[in-house]
């Protein structure tokens, strides 16, 4: 095993002592002291105190009694709270004050006058203004129950109430401690500390109206008995104490007592030491505390040193005690030594005071950790450095491998602790909890191996490789994969045994519980799934497959396969063994499309339903890499329903809803229609109908149309002749399909406009009627004839027979003779008309010349309401309405068109220019005068204008 000796961090020691340099002079020697979070108060012999702030000590707050020593003595002792809020001074003449952190001022405790106070148990409670209630500690081994609150008045008394509460027969009551007991508001431990007794309390508190009104404590003291533990006594003289330790600077685990002080009570015989337990509230707390107890015999420290060098031989008494988190600290004739709680060895003996120094007090900051010695003159504090790193090591070697864990902070430290543990379990028989420590630890692989496989334990050997794999870098790729792969043969020879196992216990014995073994069966299940989980990046995937399949293990396979996303294999598993439900349910999960390329063509011809409702989740996937699919699953059911034919459904998918433009998608769609044994061809006919009006097409025409003839859809095909405007191969093809209907409805699609193709058309028709019907034709032809408003008779005579009656249509032919004799009246009548219309005309232009208007001489113009006669103006005869040129050139103008409005501004510009223009002013006068604006076109234009315009005063408008 590693020394231990070098796995500790000794690079500072864990003890040293300085001394504390002031910052300013004293002229006279120090009496008393406390320290309390971080406040430290001295007292010096001419009865002045001097209260610092260790974290800003320039601040001093200089006190003085209010009385001369001469009077009232000097300060014996004082005892200052651990927040350092409420400090009580006792002088030799038995005089007591109290002094609160905000005052300069210390007020007298009249009822404590003359108590020789030894020690206070302040409250535990949290701090307050007043000191709450407080036990106090007398030379003649009273103890007090007070409650102090501070006053502003100097005359009124501090002390709500004074009650002596009991007595300790023998002897000053020289340590006092009370604390709370966890989830007991109304119980309190107290210890009570004599020369040779302690004393141990605990019990219920009274409570008498409000807070301060009177005595909790005395109600425990009178109902309880205490524990006692009793020592001879020692050296007439010895000194006597009880401390506690400070608060921890972290908190404890659950192992160490979460919370839990320990203490220390000095005495004759040594230092009695222990955890101040809190686990039960009953009287037998104290046994527990005491039974549990160490005592550090006087004898237990090394004599002091004579000058020359050797022990003394007799031994001075330990003057002062104080307590760390792990140490005890003692005050023996001028040395200060630390001893280690747990195995009590001394790991600190320094000599601090000169030779004739007298050492004043040892004490602890309890809200700091900061531990302090005083004697007349000096001020020393005792440096404590990292003082848990040995405290591995002690529970390590008592065999307390978690604790030891905990405190073990360098690596080294933690794998020695590791190693010790594992070894220890081993030697128990503890081999998976054997397991869990070796994997943390450097113990050689092979070794720790061995060690599990020559014991037959398999379960702690995978328990011990699964947290090895853990510790390995990810770096170490060989190592890692090495441990994994040998992981995996043990999970499957672990299934194995228990599926066996199974399956013996039901064969032997029908009604036996196999219940254990499945449910541990389902545990190794799942532990494997999440080994696999985990570590799938450490697994190589040939070799894993092989394992496993070479153990038959087919959930295990799948899982392994699920976790590493190697969906093809899954996939081909379940499509190999037909297992198609599955093979469903995996691909589900998938967003891979080539999962769904390679998989599709054996899906879509077992489950055609699932898969195309699968495919029409995922609009990402490609639709042609999917044809090979849709038409191997067509030619396996080619007799099947168009309606509930699945490669349909998906192709029209892709049209409909992903409009796809792919001419290879919609030639597979009508592939699937043309090829279909149906007779009908209603399905191709309306999928082409639709989409021939896209120009161009999505499909490709040539292609379709070489379906449709070889699948006989002449419907189809006339279609797509038509879709082209090849009317006249349309009705060919129909007509040599004798589909004599159809090529009548193709003959009437040419525009209006071609009548002569038309025409052509409906007399191709027309020859096949008559020549399928042969000598009985004529009624047909006749009747033929009035399908159709281009055709006559006489343009289907050619296409009878030479031997046809023509009797048979005599009445046709009189009655187109009479309908042509009628066209021809008709004609003449219309000329006449004209004739009449011409001379009428002539007479019109004849008395145009002769047309006049009277214009009274106050009439105005129409526009702008000025008198017409006043300048040039037009008026109109039929309407007899009258306008000034300018204003009647102005509206023309607003209300015209941009051509007829720029042709009149060009006009008036060569008219402006001078000159005979008498052409361009005719044509002025015909566009400005042509029409009266109120009666004419323009007029009716205005319509569409707002009757109130912006340009008006819409107010007077209002209603």
């Amino acid at each position: 095993m590693t020394n231990m000796q070098e796995l500790d961090d000794a690079s500072l020691p864990i003890f040293k002592v300085e001394r504390v340099q002031l910052q300013f002079s004293i002229s006279s020697d120090f009496v008393a002291a406390q320290v309390a979070n971080n406040v430290l108060v001295l007292a010096l012999s001419t009865g002045r105190i001097l209260r610092i702030d260790l974290d800003s000590p320039s601040d001093i707050d200089d006190i003085d009694l209010p009385k001369k020593t001469s009077e009232v003595g000097l300060i014996r002792r004082m005892f200052l709270d651990p927040s350092a809020s409420h400090l009580v001074i006792t002088t030799t003449y038995g005089e007591n004050y109290y002094l609160h952190t905000q005052s300069r001022q210390p007020k007298p405790l009249s009822r404590l006058k003359g108590v020789a106070i030894e020690s206070i148990a302040w409250n535990p409670s949290v701090p307050t203004a007043s000191t709450r209630e407080i036990l106090i500690g007398a030379a003649d081994g009273n103890v007090y129950e007070d409650y102090i609150e501070p006053s502003s008045e100097f005359y009124r008394s501090q002390e709500k109430y004074l009650k002596a509460v009991y007595k300790v027969p023998d002897g000053p009551v020289a340590g006092l401690w009370v604390d709370l007991i966890p989830g007991r508001s109304d119980t309190r431990r107290v210890i009570l500390a004599s020369p040779n007794k302690l004393l141990h309390f605990v019990g219920r508190i009274g409570r008498h109206g409000q807070e301060g009104s009177g005595s909790i404590f005395t109600k425990l003291f009178e109902t309880e008995a205490p524990t006692l533990h009793e020592v001879n006594r020692g050296i007439q003289g010895s000194a006597s104490a009880l401390v506690v330790s400070p608060d921890s600077p972290e908190p404890q685990s659950a192992d160490n007592g979460d919370g839990e002080r320990t203490y220390a009570w000095l005495s004759g015989q040594g230092v009695l030491h222990g955890r101040l337990r809190t686990a039960t509230a009953s009287a037998s707390l104290g046994s527990t505390v005491f039974n549990n107890s160490k005592m550090i015999s006087r004898s237990h420290i090394p004599a002091s040193e004579n000058a020359m060098g050797r022990k003394r031989p007799t031994q001075e008494p330990i003057a002062g005690v104080a307590l760390s988190q792990w140490h005890v600290l003692c005050l023996v004739d001028g040395r200060i030594v630390a001893l280690q709680k747990l195995d009590e060895r001394v790991v600190y003996d320094q000599v601090v005071l000169e030779p004739g120094d007298s050492a004043l007090c040892l004490l602890t900051d309890q809200k700091k950790n900061t531990y302090w010695l005083f004697t007349t003159q000096d001020i020393f504090e005792i440096v404590i450095t990292d003082e848990d790193r040995e405290v591995w090591k002690i529970m390590l070697n008592s065999q307390q491998f978690g604790l030891a864990s905990q405190y073990a902070k360098t690596p080294s430290q933690k794998d020695a602790v590791a190693m010790a543990s594992g070894d220890h379990l081993i030697s128990k028989g503890q081999y998976l909890e054997a397991a869990n420590v070796y994997g943390k630890s450097s113990r050689p692989f092979e070794q720790v191996a061995l060690t599990f496989i020559d014991h037959g334990e398999q379960d702690a050997l995978r328990r011990y490789l699964l947290t090895k794999i853990g510790t390995y870098k990810k770096s170490s790729i060989m190592q890692r994969t090495m441990i994994a792969s040998w992981l995996v043969e043990i999970f499957m020879s672990k299934l194995n045994s228990l599926d066996d196992t199974i399956t013996t216990k039901a064969q032997l014995t029908e009604k036996t519980n196999t219940a254990e073994t499945k449910d541990e069966l389902a545990v190794i299940r799942k532990e494997f799934e999440d080994f696999v989980s985990r570590y799938k990046a450490d697994l190589d995937r040939q070799t894993t497959y092989e394992i496993i399949s070479s153990h038959g293990r087919e959930q295990e396979l799948l899982s392994y396969a699920t976790a590493i996303d190697d969906y093809n294999y899954v996939l081909s598993y379940w499509v190999q063994r037909e297992r198609w439900q599955e093979s469903l349910d995996v691909l589900k999960k998938q967003t891979d499309p080539s999962i769904f390329y390679r998989y599709s063509s054996v899906l879509m011809v077992h489950t055609p339903t699932e898969l195309v409702d699968i495919l029409m989740r995922h609009p990402d996937l490609d639709p042609l890499k999917l044809i090979p699919a849709l038409l191997n699953y067509n030619k396996t059911n080619p007799s099947i329903p168009l309606q509930q034919n699945q490669a349909v459904r998906y192709l029209l998918f892709c049209i409909n809803a992903l409009h796809t433009t792919i001419p290879a998608i919609h030639n597979t769609l009508i592939s699937i229609y043309a090829s279909h044994p149906s007779p009908s061809e209603s399905a191709l006919l309306s999928y082409i109908s639709i989409h021939s009006l896209s120009n161009p097409p999505p499909y490709d025409t040539d292609f379709a149309f070489r379906l449709c003839i070889q699948h006989s859809r002449v419907q189809s095909a006339v279609h797509i002749y038509t879709s082209m405007g090849s009317y006249a191969s349309a009705v060919d093809l129909a007509l040599k399909n004798d589909e004599i209907d159809l090529a009548s409805l193709v003959a009437d699609r040419p525009p209006s406009t071609d009548t002569a193709l038309r025409k052509r058309l409906w007399l191709a028709v027309a020859k096949k009627v008559i020549s399928q019907q042969g000598i009985g034709s004529v009624k047909t032809a006749i009747d033929f004839l009035k399908r159709c408003d281009l055709l006559r008779i006489e343009d289907l005579i050619p296409f009878f027979p030479d031997f046809v009656v023509i009797d048979e249509f005599k009445y046709e032919i009189c009655a187109a003779l009479e309908s042509y004799s009628r066209s021809i009246a008709s004609l003449e009548s219309e000329m006449d008309a004209s004739a009449a219309t011409a001379e009428s005309i002539k007479t019109d232009i004849k008395q145009l010349d002769r047309r006049y208007a009277i214009v009274e001489p106050g009439e105005r113009c129409r526009v702008c309401e000025l008198p017409l006669l006043s300048r040039q103006f037009f008026v109109f005869p039929s309407c007899q309405h009258g306008f000034h040129s300018d204003c009647l050139g102005k509206k023309v103008l607003q209300g015209s068109g941009l051509t007829v409005r720029g042709r009149i501004r060009e006009l008036q510009a060569q008219i402006g220019r001078g000159g005979r223009r008498e052409k361009e002013g005719r044509e002025l006068d015909a566009l400005v005068a042509g029409q009266c604006i109120l009666c004419g076109d323009l007029a009716i234009k205005l319509i569409e204008e707002p009757f109130v315009s912006d340009a008006d005063d819409g107010e007077e408008w209002a209603i």
